[in-house]
């Protein structure tokens, strides 16, 4: 079950060059990953999709996406926003999502690691989530993490490049 809750639109998509779809959900790394894409990746007539994917045992809420999708477009009004709900296992659903929108780039947010609790464990569903969409999916995706309180910059990782760091 999927639902489509809001385009946040300026109307003219002929001049649209790509689609950055981000991975959203109630934490703040997903915020600082949604505000990174909007501030970093996206341009005037591309479209931002908002994918929040919801266990299928639990009950789609728009209310979350249609939030971020308006600070979204109060933030940057010169690309077009779309909030989309969609009920799967959570990299199923992603991967499919990304093939389906024809997505140009993927972006998730990235926890920062204990490295003892690393070294002895495996790492956290989350952690591979995003291990999994950076090596399978069908577009260039990227893990951010933002620095911790005191550093600027983020951590970028990609397919290419692991725990790059920007500066902005």
């Amino acid at each position: 079950m999927e639902g489509l809750y809001g385009v946040y639109s300026n109307g003219d998509t002929a001049t649209r060059s790509k689609r950055v779809m981000v991975v959203v959900d109630e934490t703040s790394r997903s915020k600082h990953a949604m505000m990174w894409a909007l501030t970093h990746l996206t341009n005037k007539g591309d479209l931002m999709t908002l994918l929040h994917v919801v266990s299928p045992h639990d009950e789609a809420s728009p209310s979350l996406v249609q939030s971020l999708g308006s600070l979204c477009k109060a933030c940057k009004p010169e690309v077009d926003v779309e909030a989309l709900v969609v009920q799967g296992p959570k990299l199923a659903t992603v991967l499919s999502q990304v093939k389906k929108l024809e997505v140009t780039v993927l972006v998730l947010g990235q926890k920062k690691s204990a490295p003892f609790i690393s070294c002895l464990c495996r790492p956290s569903r989350s952690e591979e989530l995003v291990n999994q969409c950076i090596n399978g999916a069908d577009c260039l995706t990227i893990g951010v993490r933002k620095q911790s309180n005191g550093v600027s910059g983020y951590l970028i990782n990609t397919r290419w490049q692991k725990n790059f760091w920007l500066l902005a």
